[in-house]
């Protein structure tokens, strides 16, 4: 994709600055640096090397400057940030995965806290930061497997490790800004330091262990049968690109007022949009038939069977909603696993370009 095609999206806001991404070579970071690039912004990433193959970091060859590191090592992340010298950073960098947290508990919360902090003291040390958007989850909340949709004023917790420690994420981040960023340190400005809470994402380009998306594309792939566990349980599903809509449009708003929009944000989808995993499993069959499945029944790691967002505030305050219905992003889902197995296309730039149109038809003023 030829940089600055879409820059005038979201006020030309990124157009020309520069912007760091950790987490790039993961799945939703990736599908962020592709669209920073679009926007015409310098792009730099900071994560572990790409891992597995495919990948979807390496299969779109951004051109853009990386420093391949570990959060955890604080003299390393300090030094690449002042070198990139960033007005903007997406911190997505994370061990996203919550079976993982029970059999890795102190990597999960030495990366997800303690490398959270060694950002944030970066962030302290480099005076070109302005705008920050931490993307925490929605498996932050005290979760008590209500229907009520959690609101973000509502209790911090986590029964596993991950969740407790993206629970432990929006502390650190409450402290930092109100302890450094929110007042002028000496760089001139405040910064705007703000978190970002999204259920579950799929796109193409997942090809993460434990997640349902890419166990039924190697289903698919293979012919093997994949095993489903928890097919009652409900989430809120939505396209990858819809929260990444929800991140821009927050460190747009983070630049203009650093204070008002240095708050917790939720992103999710409708009631439209929460299915059980049963049913996302039926929508991605309809579209892609080779996916067999048999269902799941051995004891498992808690996970919650219900948990819901209300995103009211993004939508009153930010003027943000998503773009597309369950049904669409699992087909545009399927097709993009489909068609990259059938004849190696890599449809992200493609799909970028589709939702954006989308959401010019549908009215919403990023996009216009």
């Amino acid at each position: 994709m030829t940089a600055g095609r879409l820059s005038h999206l979201f006020g030309d806001a990124f157009a020309g600055r520069r912007v760091l991404v950790t987490g790039h070579t993961g799945f939703k970071g990736s599908w962020l640096a592709l669209w920073l690039d679009a926007l015409g912004a310098q792009v730099f990433g900071l994560a572990l090397p790409a891992q597995g193959e495919p990948n979807h970091s390496r299969l779109l060859r951004l051109p853009l400057e990386q420093a391949l590191l570990d959060l955890r090592d604080a003299t390393a992340v300090r030094a690449a940030v002042r070198s990139f010298a960033p007005e903007v950073i997406f911190h997505l960098a994370a061990q996203p995965l919550v079976r993982r947290s029970y059999s890795m508990p102190v990597a999960t919360f030495d990366t997800n806290v303690m490398g959270l902090v060694n950002l944030l003291e970066a962030v302290r040390a480099t005076p070109s930061v302005r705008a920050v958007v931490n993307a925490t989850t929605d498996k932050c909340y005290a979760n008590r497997n209500t229907a009520r949709g959690y609101r973000e004023g509502d209790a911090l917790g986590g029964h596993d490790p991950y969740s407790a420690s993206k629970a432990c994420a929006e502390i650190v981040t409450g402290s930092y800004r109100s302890s450094f960023l929110s007042q002028d340190d000496g760089r001139g400005f405040a910064v705007g330091l703000a978190t970002a809470r999204a259920g579950n994402v799929v796109g193409g380009g997942d090809w993460g262990d434990d997640r349902l998306i890419p166990d039924l594309v190697r289903s698919a792939v293979s012919g093997r049968v994949t095993r489903i566990r928890y097919p009652r349980a409900t989430r809120p599903w939505q396209h990858v690109l819809e929260p990444l809509a929800g991140y821009l449009m927050l460190a747009q708003r983070l630049l203009a007022d650093p204070e008002g929009a240095a708050q917790a944000w939720n992103f999710g989808p409708d009631a439209a949009g929460e299915l059980s995993v049963g049913e996302v499993v039926e929508h991605m069959r309809a579209f892609w038939p080779a996916i067999d499945i048999e269902l799941e029944s051995a004891t498992q790691p808690h996970e919650a069977t219900q948990l819901h967002l209300d995103c009211s505030k993004a939508r009153e305050r930010l003027a943000w909603r998503t773009v597309w219905p369950a049904d669409v992003t699992l087909a545009r889902t399927a097709r993009w696993y489909r068609r990259h197995h059938e004849a190696g296309e890599v449809g992200s730039a493609f799909d970028l370009h589709q939702y954006v149109a989308d959401a010019r038809q549908a009215g919403l003023a990023w996009a216009a």
